[in-house]
């Protein structure tokens, strides 16, 4: 049996207001983080349940045992979401990883949420064949929001810019790689039907660098706290 229980108290201030859950399955008490961003937000994501891009109303980024064996995440995740009282379409998450340790960081209105499981790393380029040394589950999970609407090319481009902002915050940590074999990025943009949405989110474009800074930020600050 799954419990879920909901903090009386948001985790962080802000656009990102997170609820903190826990729940216990097989014995084992789990957490999770849950952002109930509501109707006026598109999401563009990697995830395995709500991935893709869409208008997507919360995110829950929820641990999993060490020892994940179920080959039904998408469908597991769903069930989790609900029981947390989410409605609607929306995106979600998982890692190994225990997501109260998370890392938070703003910068000029843009705010990111990581969480960091580092067991398992490596570079993305690797050479054909190279096999991964047994280790525990890691994965880095980038949540990102903008207060801004985004086209839909900009968006790709605010993946792109978070993934590089990642790898730099990692390789500034000390870790010699540029993430996890299932790291998963959420970038998230108000939708604002009275303006035209901004159409860049590279590095060095207004929303992009700020964006950059954020996630940088908030890996940095997951990092220290992974094992």
């Amino acid at each position: 049996m799954t419990a879920v229980l909901p903090s009386p108290q948001p985790a962080a201030p802000g656009l990102l207001r997170l609820q903190h859950l826990t729940r216990v399955e097989d014995g084992e008490r789990l957490h999770g983080l849950v952002w109930r961003a509501g109707d006026d937000w598109r999401m563009i994501s990697s995830a395995v349940l709500g991935g893709g891009l869409g208008r997507r109303a919360w995110v829950l980024n929820a641990q999993v045992s060490h020892g994940y064996r179920r080959t039904d995440p998408e469908r597991h995740l769903a069930g989790l979401a609900r029981d947390a009282g989410a409605r609607g379409e929306g995106v979600g998450l998982m890692t190994a990883a225990d997501v109260r340790s998370y890392g938070f960081a703003c910068d000029a209105g843009v705010e990111a949420v990581v969480t960091a499981g580092l067991g398992v790393r490596g570079w993305a380029a690797a050479p054909a064949g190279s096999a991964v040394a047994p280790a525990g589950p890691g994965t880095v999970n980038i949540i990102v929001a903008l207060p801004v609407a985004l086209t839909d090319a900009a968006l790709v481009n605010a993946v792109a810019t978070a993934t590089e902002a990642k790898v730099q915050a990692l390789l500034e940590a000390g870790y010699d790689c540029s993430g996890t074999p299932t790291d998963a990025v959420c970038v998230a943009a108000r939708t604002d039907p009275g303006r035209e949405p901004h159409a860049f989110a590279g590095p060095r474009s207004l929303w992009g660098s700020r964006l950059a800074r954020a996630v940088h930020g908030a890996v940095l600050s997951a990092a220290s706290r992974a094992l």
